[in-house]
């Protein structure tokens, strides 16, 4: 198997959303639309990656932070190429990415029933945090059409 583990750029986008309609556990919203990907990745710079395994996508981590902590989304790794250090790997770099940036703490969010994504997260280390509950608000913007 070979392996090429890069920063994600905008042109991985239609790859990445054609891994994360494969793979469950991973909620899309309209802040994974094209623009909004875009927006995140100029954002973040040098936080999120691609795996490459023989020349296709295999794997996906957005990464970003707020000044202070640090957020993993869709790290997600192709059915047929998991259980080979893939998820590790991306998640390490995201990890490293933030470590340089200056970010002590890094928050994942995981589907509540989405029990294989919590396995491999507590086998990583990552703790649960039971004493927070996530509440969300939905910010009306107005949908302008454009090419980004």
């Amino acid at each position: 198997m070979s392996v090429e583990l890069r920063e994600f750029f905008v042109a991985d986008y239609e790859a990445a959303l054609d891994l994360w309609n494969r793979c469950e556990g991973i909620g899309l919203s309209d802040a994974d639309q094209p623009c909004a990907i875009k927006r995140f990745l100029e954002h973040n710079p040098g936080l999120s990656f691609v795996a490459i395994v023989d020349g296709k996508l295999a794997g996906t981590s957005l990464c970003g932070h707020d000044g202070g902590r640090g957020y993993l989304y869709h790290l997600a790794v192709d059915p047929n190429s998991r259980r080979q250090g893939l998820g590790k790997l991306l998640a390490q770099a995201s990890l490293n990415a933030l470590k340089t940036a200056g970010i002590q703490k890094c928050h994942i969010f995981v589907y509540h029933n989405n029990e294989n994504g919590k396995a491999f997260w507590k086998s990583s280390g990552w703790k649960l945090r039971p004493e927070i509950d996530l509440l969300s608000y939905d910010v009306e913007i107005e949908k302008v059409q454009s090419s980004c």
